[in-house]
């Protein structure tokens, strides 16, 4: 049985020129997730993650919360997505 799953994370809040990408990064590297996360250009933040079930809910975690002490996370969107074909997790 495959217990992975990929998700589209859409984060809202003061999120962009705080850091918050790269907190991000590193938090799925400590995971060892697969994906990527970038800046939209209305301000929100996307991220794709795919990984263990369990741990992807870890990680939404620490995302709710803000990766980073400068950021804050207003409001969060999470919708299942099909498997992510990416190795590793980057910053787009």
């Amino acid at each position: 049985m495959n217990d992975n799953k990929s998700i589209e994370i859409i984060v809202s809040g003061k999120v962009q020129g705080v850091g918050f990408r790269y907190s991000t990064k590193r938090e799925a590297d400590k995971l060892s997730l697969d994906g990527f996360v970038t800046n939209l250009t209305n301000g929100d933040v996307l991220i794709n993650v795919s990984g263990n079930h369990s741990i992807i809910d870890e990680f939404v975690h620490i995302i709710k919360n803000s990766p980073t002490p400068y950021g804050r996370v207003d409001n969060i969107k999470i919708k299942n997505i099909d498997n992510l074909k990416v190795k590793g997790f980057m910053i787009k």
